[in-house]
């Protein structure tokens, strides 16, 4: 099988779970991650009739403010929709999600190779429960039914799999320098999911608008790591298939660990099999500008910027703002650092070495206690010149091989005394300790 035979085309869908205390439609914590089985649940997310939703004001802005930074248009006017479906996890039959009038549309995030890939929404939806399987029986905990969900949904703009995890690693950046969700995705907070497909490899680019009649997709992948085997396993996949002459089936499929491989589990559902209509017990929702401009506003630096600045502001190499900048904590222990150090004449690259080379506990070594160590590690004396000067015959006494090499032009030695010096002087001027020696060795 000919590997350039075929080009990959991938989309995304990734839900990310928001930090907020209470769920998306009513007052219950959030928190579920190693609580007891539904103990934070009430008749709204537990879809028990008569109970009405709330939206959460919160977990709206929170939207928003992702959509502003993927560059999406926010829109004046949105609402909620009933995504209709019967699955155990799902207690009222329906999940509140939007359909055709989602808060952001139309964004955009460029990779390293300069490609932009297209946001096509970013819309706010509700979790689910969550099963839990075991030999005989299915359990359900309700602890996580309603928990706000954000999903980013790209446009078809993937051709490789390094592409896809160089985007998921931004956005994971973006969400948590935002400040909005962990983004673990151990825990779920973050949650993947490629439609994967492939169309013959071409130049012509009249062909290479055209997108393959089917696409398969992966659900609920939470690494990095899986969604890469999971691309290259369904590339492998589809690729016989289309070599004999057929097609692959439209379907949703799971990505096995324990099998290295993808399994099926249903045929893909389409938009109408969903029977979407507006959430009659939600009015819809309506922006003035003035609020879209408040929200952005409050949004913080991220992560392309701050690497921009700290290369300009504090003259470092693009290699170490990227790593300084990878992670919204170390940027700003680094800033603070900055700031103190500036008074102690550190530098910033000398801060920056010390963050980069040495693993530092940030929660138990304030940026004080680092400068002052810096400090202390650097600081230079200059030694009393009568007892350098003793020390100075003695050392020229007992290594007079090295005093003779050096008479005799081999200007080098003088490195040599130098350091039988310092053993005495660990932190002594260096400038002052050779200068002294250069004199007595010319008597």
């Amino acid at each position: 099988m000919n590997s350039n035979k075929y080009q990959p085309v991938i989309g995304l869908e990734v839900h990310v779970e928001l930090k907020t205390k209470s769920k998306m439609f009513c007052s219950c914590k959030a928190e579920y991650f190693g609580q007891k089985p539904n103990i934070n649940t009430c008749p709204v997310c537990l879809g028990l009739p008569g109970a009405l939703p709330v939206p959460n004001k919160k977990a709206i802005e929170w939207c928003i403010m992702i959509g502003f930074a993927l560059n999406c248009q926010v829109s004046n006017f949105s609402k909620f929709d009933r995504k209709n479906y019967f699955y155990p996890d799902l207690p009222k039959g329906y999940q509140i999600s939007q359909y055709d009038e989602p808060f952001c549309i139309n964004g955009s995030i460029k990779l390293s190779n300069n490609k932009s890939v297209g946001i096509r929404r970013v819309h706010m939806e509700e979790d689910t429960g969550k099963l839990i399987h075991q030999e005989n029986s299915t359990l359900i905990d309700f602890n996580r039914s309603g928990v706000p969900l954000v999903e980013i949904v790209t446009e078809p703009d993937f051709e490789s799999v390094e592409e896809v995890v160089e985007y998921l690693k931004k956005l994971q950046q973006i969400v948590r320098y935002l400040g909005v969700s962990d983004a673990d995705m151990e825990k779920g907070n973050m949650r993947l999911e490629p439609n994967i497909s492939l169309r013959e490899n071409t130049t012509n680019t009249t062909n290479k608008q055209i997108l393959p009649i089917y696409k398969v997709e992966v659900k609920n992948i939470n690494s990095f790591r899986f969604v890469e085997k999971a691309i290259e396993y369904e590339i492998k996949r589809q690729s016989g298939i289309l070599n004999q002459g057929k097609n692959p089936i439209q379907e949703t499929r799971g990505w096995d660990e324990n099998k290295q491989k993808t399994v099926s589990q249903r045929i893909k559902e389409e938009a109408q099999d969903y029977r979407y209509f507006p959430e009659p017990d939600i009015p819809p929702l309506r922006f003035i500008n003035s609020q879209i401009s408040n929200l952005k506003s409050q949004m913080p630096e991220l992560p392309t910027d701050k690497l921009i600045r700290f290369q300009k502001e504090y003259q470092l190499s693009k290699y170490d703002a990227e790593i300084l900048t990878r992670e919204k904590e170390t940027a700003d222990y680094f800033e603070e650092s900055v700031r103190i150090g500036k008074l102690q004449k550190v530098s910033p690259k000398q801060i920056a070495n010390i963050l980069i080379n040495k693993k530092v506990d940030f929660k138990n070594i304030l940026p004080a206690k680092l400068i002052k160590g810096i400090v202390f590690s650097i600081k230079i004396d200059f030694v009393d010149k009568s007892k350098l000067r003793k020390i100075i015959q003695n050392v020229l006494l007992k290594n007079q091989k090295a005093v003779n090499d050096y008479k005799n032009g081999k200007i080098q030695a003088i490195g040599f005394l130098i350091g039988k010096v310092k053993q005495h002087f660990p932190k002594g001027d260096t400038n002052q300790i050779k200068s002294t020696l250069e004199k007595h060795l010319k008597t």
